[in-house]
């Protein structure tokens, strides 16, 4: 069926509507304790819980376990509201229905922050979709900084704590061969197994030299040194400079190629 979204195994373009008239009956009837009335407005209102869950959509999180705490948001609402009231159950049951996602986000994140920077976070995100909407496109963080007056740092921050967690082997292009994974975006190029092997034996092999040795590579190569400034600072011919610099090298090529 063309336009069909199956979420918990509800096929969304089937669900029912209710009129005010329907919803303001069955929740009389629901207030004094009828279980069918109870079980008509839960599956009259999943529409409004798919509208809800939509603003969480962006959080990496699977739809479908989104989709049961709404309804579990919903069905407090349904048990909590007063039809008395001149409330419509919309306005009521919106705020109960995300106040349940956000609960299970805060309590299931994969990593864990403190409650005052997730409190920042919500607000920075409800003032982005209320920004985005009078704009007409998505505000800067400095814009929601001056918004919300809440210092620029603060805001990235919190955003950033909210954000769901990325595997490194999470791909992010493939063109028919083996994907690009974000690995292979972050990883450092210096810092491998091989560049730390070849700095540790280069380093074993500096420290197998005499010390004149040392100090000469050391003002050479490290300082930047001539060697007729070398052999100024050591007091020593230039000559003798460049036979213990080839030296200290030769050692040092054999030591490496023996390793």
């Amino acid at each position: 069926m063309q336009g069909k979204v199956e979420i918990c195994g509800v096929n969304t373009s089937k669900l029912t509507v209710l009129s005010q008239k329907e919803m303001d009956a069955l929740l009389r009837r629901a207030k004094d304790g009828d279980a069918a009335a109870r079980e008509a407005l839960i599956e009259g209102n999943l529409r409004l819980v798919l509208s809800v869950i939509q603003r969480f959509d962006k959080r990496g999180e699977n739809p479908d376990d989104l989709f049961q705490v709404g309804c579990i948001g919903l069905i407090k609402a349904i048990s909590n509201f007063d039809p008395d009231k001149q409330v419509r159950f919309s306005t009521y049951g919106v705020p109960m229905i995300a106040g349940e996602v956000r609960r299970y986000l805060r309590d299931n994140s994969a990593i864990r922050v403190s409650r005052s920077i997730r409190d920042v976070a919500y607000r920075v995100l409800q003032c982005k979709e209320a920004m985005t909407t009078r704009l007409g496109r998505e505000p800067t963080l400095e814009e929601i900084s001056r918004e919300l007056d809440i210092p620029l740092e603060e805001v990235s921050q919190a955003l950033d704590a909210v954000c769901a967690p990325v595997s490194l082997y999470d791909p992010v292009y493939a063109d028919g061969g083996d994907p690009l994974t974000v690995m292979d975006q972050v990883r450092d190029t210096r810092n491998t197994e091989a560049s730390w092997m070849e700095h540790i034996t280069l380093r074993n092999a500096f420290r197998a030299l005499q010390p004149r040795e040392k100090q000469i590579l050391s003002l050479r190569f490290y300082d930047g040194k001539t060697q007729v400034e070398v052999a100024n600072t050591l007091g020593i011919s230039q000559a003798q400079v460049s036979r213990l610099e080839k030296g200290a090298i030769s050692a040092m090529r054999k030591s490496v190629s023996i390793s």
